[in-house]
């Protein structure tokens, strides 16, 4: 089997992963945790950064296809990183998942009404709208936003962008809370 054709292979057999890391926003830190999986040859699917709630903290999203144990080893060598605060797996935690989608869907004048109607059962939100088209923002977990896709496919999609996801814990104590006044280094290093 080719190289190629194994990773399909291995990759159809694998589920994806959500993971979340908490970093310091720094330079190279989110080129050096990618490496860590493309150097295994495996593919992040989604990801997301933005900053957290603590100043000069960002938090990582990827969703990744691999196993649960290769998912493990390297979380363990991202948490080993210098500016690593945490990493985790939040696939079977009890995590609120969401996603952002902006969508331009044809909108031929004959079928507008029936159209709003359907975008409404997903309370999707009407951006903008021309003769032609409306531009629909939807948010949700992955599912629902997959499901308003398949909804609207029919009608003509001409362009549409999506976030990636984005998880948090459901409860703070499931979680880790950072002291804002305590220093990066303090963090990671375990002193308070």
């Amino acid at each position: 089997m080719s190289d190629t054709s194994s990773q399909a292979h291995r990759s159809n057999q694998q589920g994806t992963r959500t993971l979340s890391i908490l970093v310091e926003n720094r330079f190279g830190v989110l080129s050096r945790i990618a490496g860590l999986f493309s150097a295994r040859g495996y593919n992040i699917e989604n990801l997301t950064v933005a900053g957290s709630s603590v100043p000069g903290l960002s938090r990582i999203t990827m969703v990744v296809r691999c196993e649960p144990l290769l998912a493990q080893q390297i979380l363990k060598q991202v948490n080993k990183l210098p500016d690593t605060v945490e990493a985790v797996d939040l696939t079977d935690a009890n995590c609120v998942e969401r996603e952002l989608i902006l969508v331009r869907v044809r909108a031929p004048e004959g079928k507008r009404t029936t159209l709003l109607t359907e975008a409404e059962i997903f309370r999707a939100r009407v951006v903008t709208a021309t003769p032609d088209n409306y531009v629909f923002e939807v948010t949700g977990d992955s599912g629902k936003v997959e499901a308003f896709l398949d909804v609207v496919r029919p009608y003509g999609i001409d362009e549409m962008v999506r976030t990636g996801k984005v998880a948090l814990h459901r409860n703070l104590s499931s979680g880790v809370s950072y002291d804002q006044t305590s220093s990066l280094t303090d963090r990671k290093n375990g002193k308070e």
